[in-house]
């Protein structure tokens, strides 16, 4: 049972920053939606380097000088998986095999999966600190698993929230915006418990699927958040959200370990 609370943690934090939704009016003034995006964007931008590349880079001590190679090649991998799925979208849509564009929901929802692939490692990076707590002769404690997904759970609530409000504001309704946010963080539970059950399988792949998260990521922030912030007025508000969410992340992200 106290594992899992503990996986749940994190779902806790996307569950409770979707919930944002529920404050906001139907027609949000086009500044205000500037400077969300832009705050969307760096907290994906702070979130790939502390949460991912380094960690990533910190995991791979047995390749000495090489220690950069794992990230460097999930992120390139991260990179091309959007990248097959942006083409592949394009490719549906041309032959009108399934309408995947419309309604405004292109960088909402490749967003909605960047987040989603991000959350998978953060899933298995507590069901790695669980499982060595649960082998007893590692040196972790189900305490510093817990610390682990309680500061993952907090680092999740302005994810939750960058999910949950785009969608609502591209058309959907605010019962199925915060439905499909809380559901972007449901791969982390399911992370934590299969790494549990394969630790020794998995756990050599960690920093890659980091890494892999971090390109999805800033595929998304430079391919549809930054020319958005761009496109029409209010470009320098997006800017200044993008810092503010650079900063709040890696705040977070630095202070919880």
């Amino acid at each position: 049972m106290n594992t899992l609370s503990v996986v749940m943690i994190p779902l806790a934090g996307t569950a409770i920053g979707s919930l944002m939704v529920f404050l906001v009016i139907k027609k949000i003034n086009q500044k205000i939606e500037k400077a969300l995006l832009g705050f969307a964007g760096g907290v994906m931008v702070a979130a790939s380097i502390w949460s991912l590349i380094i960690p990533a880079i910190d995991m791979s001590p047995g390749y000495g000088k090489l220690s950069w190679l794992p990230a460097v090649v999930g992120l390139w991998a991260g990179i091309a998986l959007l990248l097959i799925t942006d083409k592949a979208a394009d490719y549906l849509e041309k032959k009108s095999i399934v309408t995947l564009r419309g309604k405004g929901l292109s960088h909402t929802g490749m967003m909605l999966l960047a987040i989603v692939i991000h959350n998978i490692p953060e899933g298995m990076a507590v069901g790695v600190s669980c499982a060595g707590a649960l082998q007893g002769d590692t040196g972790v404690t189900m305490a510093g698993a817990m610390a682990l997904a309680v500061g993952i759970g907090i680092q999740n609530i302005p994810e939750g929230a960058i999910v949950s409000m785009p969608l609502y504001t591209a058309g959907l309704s605010k019962s199925k915006s915060f439905f499909y946010g809380v559901m972007s963080g449901i791969v982390e539970p399911i992370g934590a418990v299969l790494t549990i059950l394969l630790a020794k399988l998995i756990l050599p792949l960690l920093p890659y699927l980091l890494s892999l998260a971090a390109g999805a990521m800033l595929y998304v922030v430079a391919r549809e958040i930054i020319p958005d912030i761009n496109r029409g007025k209010h470009s320098l508000t997006g800017l200044l959200g993008a810092g503010l969410g650079f900063s709040t992340m890696m705040i977070l992200d630095v202070a919880l370990g």
